[in-house]
């Protein structure tokens, strides 16, 4: 049994290797943690296209078990058109952004842009990004006009009642945080989801877009390059073939 004095020993030499540990600076030079992208989509279209892809994958699979003659193939040949178009116009679509730049998936294109490109992000009926002279539509952020009305309606009931529950929520002040109305996304910030916030009365979309123009402003150092855009091949050759072969079956 070892002595307790021996332990707090002055002259007792402090461990090495992997047992030291580092110290970690304090005060507002120490180094941020870094983080994942933030990454915002729709849920409810995620959600839906899962469930159709399933049917659709049900449904083709069984022709291509229990059919006779063509329907076979056929139904691969409807695998071929239908999965990787339902794919890539519902769960793939996703907006990725981080202190560097900003990556924009869409069905058949995805655009990366750093911050210093971006030259607007803003949602009209739509959401659409310019960079370079060039626009490109944002398909991961609908704009939904019913959340907007709503928003505006709630607006003008606790600017009519300034002492109801609904307005004290609305009210945003230093250091709070609320989520947007209606709810349709999710960000993830170091691998944890997160619901996309800002202020209630606004669509899910405008939040998401007011969010990225924030961290546009408070990007850090600009990274060069213009615009990259590089075309989902993996969507558009399966669903070339599949359609052609889907015709060539029908036609025969």
């Amino acid at each position: 049994m070892s002595d307790p004095q021996q332990q707090n020993r002055p002259d007792q030499e402090p461990p090495t290797g992997e047992e030291a540990v580092p110290a970690t600076p304090a005060g507002p030079d120490a180094a941020a943690p870094a983080y994942a992208d933030q990454v915002f989509r729709s849920v409810p279209g995620a959600a839906a296209g899962a469930v159709i892809l399933l049917l659709v994958l049900w449904l083709c699979i069984d022709a291509m078990v229990v059919g006779r003659g063509r329907a076979p193939l056929e139904g691969a040949a409807v695998i071929l058109l239908l999965v990787p178009l339902i794919g890539a116009f519902t769960v793939w679509p996703c907006v990725r952004a981080n202190a560097s730049r900003l990556i924009v998936r869409n069905p058949f294109r995805t655009i990366t842009v750093p911050w210093v490109e971006v030259e607007s992000l803003q949602a009209g009926l739509s959401v659409e990004l310019r960079s370079g002279g060039q626009k490109y539509q944002v398909w991961a952020l609908p704009v939904s006009l019913r959340q907007r009305k709503r928003g505006n309606r709630r607006a003008m009931r606790e600017l009519a009642d300034p002492g109801s529950q609904g307005s004290r929520r609305g009210r945003i002040g230093p250091g709070r945080d609320y989520p947007a109305a209606g709810g349709p996304g999710l960000r993830s910030r170091g691998g944890a989801a997160a619901p996309v916030s800002g202020d209630p009365n606004r669509a899910w979309a405008d939040n998401a877009v007011s969010q990225l123009n924030e961290m546009r402003e408070r990007a850090g150092a600009p990274v060069a390059g213009a615009a990259v855009v590089r075309w989902s091949w993996w969507v558009i050759a399966p669903a070339v073939v599949g359609a052609v072969a889907l015709i060539v079956l029908l036609a025969a």
